[in-house]
């Protein structure tokens, strides 16, 4: 029999501070997160759901010596900005806070004390990397070096972006510091680490046996890595940002970020409801929820509940982690560094009043058990065809009709038919696979069967015709006008979670009134006689031209990542100044340029050599018009064998360069010369 609890609490991964939140965070973390509060919400449950910034670790200090500010400037920036596009997304924290505030630095220093003065860590000490010349010991993140897998000279001591190989830093072929440039040096140090094959039984059983229920995705990663046998973790590290590890002779030395940041939800709870946060993290009668996305799923299905049972002191493990996997963009992986993103501060400025839109389609393309992908064309479509067309589509025509013929008032039900009873049982049906799918963390689904009320109010609508009906019976007319209101009420209720924004327009519009989950699957929620405001465009159609600009956007981003990633090809072997010296090189004029019939890329060239006129084909026809080459000087190689190309016979080869790009620029003199004239 499941367990009841009186309370839940939600926890959302901590974004790092380090730059704005996108729509793969949004897909992964924090729309399910508040789908989920709000539904509990609606079901009068006590429910708390806790947020923050991650504001310690490599990437900060990353941005903040890139931009040349301090740490605290950038967590200062960028904690506002997530905070903030968060609360407009309608994201309901009961608190979003951050890591870098003076509780949190409590929390996670007493934290790390309770655990060594038990005993729980053990000291080791390792070669870790570092910079003489800057006299420090250097993250993975301030390695770089030579990809062995790909050549990539500015690799990662943890990644290549080239690639996408993930390195060591001992991988890197001439590591070097990204700080100063210098080689690095591997030198001794001493680090803290917890050591999880400890608590590896413990975890197997508390989820192999006890959580079975767990999402197939997160199960799987568990199990996989519970198989391979755990291994001890360092939970300190040599860097100048983060929380001071609080040991005497541990100076320069702080918190690993992966063990400062979730105490966060800890500290960040404690900053809520300090007099009653024990009873959200102790009391076995809290259920705890961590929604993540799945590059979390090991830290917090086995990092952050080992150092739980570590901690001891009645602290409660999860109930449950259902994490997403990765949302892509237009089927490329989203990337930050490389601003393949659609960054959420940016599309709420663009899209004002669509929040709700972006909400939607993130949660019909949620990566729930595999990567799914988001494109703009899909975000058009979902828009038009579905929120417009179906759901908007219902709820205007209740309204307007019930205005057109009871004046904006609620009718009453007087004139029951067999149709309108199989509204109510299909509504049953609805209710009860809406809630199954959003108690079991199936958002994609929840959604799917919320839009079956509007999809089953239009039919119902076709299939009653109120506009015909009323031209001789007001009586069925009122009943027909009253279910369809009923209907949009529970639309308000099936939605709420969802499209928040929307449903509060709506619920406006139907006269006000607390809803309730319990209320779903209703037919008398709106009283009769209640009036109800006009009709309003709960949605609007999104023009071609408006995802045509994004896509544009994204098509020059990829553009000018290419151009960043360009490098020149190796240059060639050797040859001898006489192998050299047999090659022609000579400047022509162009008499005549024209396009090779049936071939796309090919020009055919009439050339003035200076002692005849020679013809010569060239593959450039994407990047010049023939009618602006007239009468311009080009180099070409002039004693190439003969070559024929769609049946011309081509007498040399014109030199060209190719861009970054891609493009083709011809080579030509820097001034006018003699046809003829020779180039060496």
């Amino acid at each position: 029999m499941e367990k009841k609890f009186k309370r839940t609490l939600i926890t959302t991964a901590l974004p790092y501070a380090n730059g704005p939140v996108h729509i793969g965070h949004l897909a992964g973390v924090y729309v399910p997160a508040d789908i989920y509060a709000r539904y509990l919400r609606l079901k009068g449950e006590d429910v708390v759901m806790v947020g923050g910034s991650d504001e310690h670790g490599v990437p900060i200090t990353l941005r903040a010596r890139k931009e040349g500010i301090t740490p605290q400037e950038v967590v200062d920036r960028y904690h506002t900005i997530i905070k903030d596009s968060l609360e407009e997304l309608g994201v309901s924290f009961d608190i979003y806070s951050r890591t870098t505030s003076k509780l949190h630095n409590e929390t996670a220093s007493e934290f790390f004390r309770h655990l060594y003065d038990k005993g729980e860590f053990i000291q080791q000490t390792a070669l870790q990397p570092y910079d003489e010349k800057g006299g420090e010991f250097l993250a993975d993140r301030y390695v770089v070096g030579t990809c062995p897998r790909c050549g990539n000279e500015n690799a990662y001591g943890d990644q290549c972006e080239a690639c996408g190989s993930s390195l060591n830093v001992t991988d890197l072929i001439n590591p070097r510091s990204a700080l100063t440039g210098e080689p690095v040096k591997m030198r001794e140090t001493t680090h803290w680490y917890l050591p999880l094959d400890k608590w590896e039984e413990k975890l197997r059983s508390w989820i192999l046996d006890g959580h079975k229920e767990w999402k197939s995705n997160v199960y799987g990663q568990c199990k996989s890595w519970l198989d391979a046998g755990l291994q001890p973790r360092a939970v300190s590290r040599d860097l100048s940002w983060g929380v001071p590890v609080p040991v005497e002779g541990a100076e320069g030395k702080v918190l690993y970020v992966w063990f400062d940041a979730p105490i966060g939800y800890i500290s960040n709870t404690k900053e809520l409801l300090p007099d009653s946060w024990e009873t959200w993290w102790k009391d076995p009668e809290t259920r705890i929820i961590n929604f993540i996305g799945k590059d979390n799923i090991v830290f917090h299905c086995i990092v952050f509940p080992a150092m739980l049972m570590a901690y001891g002191d009645g602290f409660q493990l999860p109930d449950n982690v259902p994490a997403n996997e990765f949302l892509n963009l237009e089927g490329d992986k989203i990337s930050t560094s490389r601003n393949w993103a659609v960054w959420l501060h940016e599309y709420l400025k663009e899209f004002p009043g669509k929040q709700d839109v972006l909400r939607y389609v993130l949660t019909a393309n949620a990566p729930e058990t595999k990567d799914n992908d988001f494109t703009w064309a899909d975000f058009q479509a979902r828009n038009n065809n579905e929120l417009v067309a179906i759901l908007g589509n219902f709820v205007n025509r209740a309204v307007v009709l019930t205005h057109k013929y009871f004046g904006g008032t609620v009718p009453a039900t007087t004139a029951f038919e067999p149709v309108d009873s199989a509204v109510w049982e299909d509504m049953q049906k609805i209710k009860g696979a809406l809630t199954e799918a959003l108690d079991t963390f199936h958002f994609r689904e929840a959604l799917k069967q919320a839009m079956e009320i509007a999809r089953l109010g239009n039919r119902y609508l076709q299939e009653t015709e109120p506009w015909k009906v009323a031209k001789t019976d007001m009586a069925r007319t009122a009943t027909i006008l009253n279910t369809a209101l009923q209907l949009c009420a529970n639309i308000a209720i099936a939605f709420e979670p969802f499209l928040p924004f929307t449903c509060g327009r709506l619920v406006k519009m139907l006269g006000g009134g607390k809803l309730s989950w319990d209320m779903l699957g209703s037919s008398d929620i709106i009283p009769a006689g209640t009036g109800i405001a006009p009709a309003e465009l709960l949605f609007e159609k999104i023009e071609d031209a408006t995802v045509e600009a994004q896509v544009k956007r994204l098509q020059d981003t990829k553009k000018a990542n290419e151009v960043a990633a360009w490098r020149p090809e190796p240059q060639a072997e050797d040859v001898d100044f006489d192998t050299f010296c047999r090659s022609d090189l000579r400047v022509g004029t162009v008499l005549e340029c024209e396009k090779v019939p049936k071939a796309d890329k090919l020009l055919r060239f009439l050339i003035d050599d200076g002692m005849e006129k020679r013809t010569i084909v060239s593959g450039i026809a994407k990047y010049y018009k023939p009618e602006e080459l007239v009468g311009k000087q080009v180099c070409f190689i002039a004693n190439l064998p003969p070559r024929k190309l769609k049946g011309i016979v081509s007498q040399g080869m014109i030199l060209s360069a190719e861009n970054s790009d891609g493009s083709i620029v011809l080579l030509a003199p820097s001034a006018p010369v003699a046809p003829g004239s020779k180039i060496g």
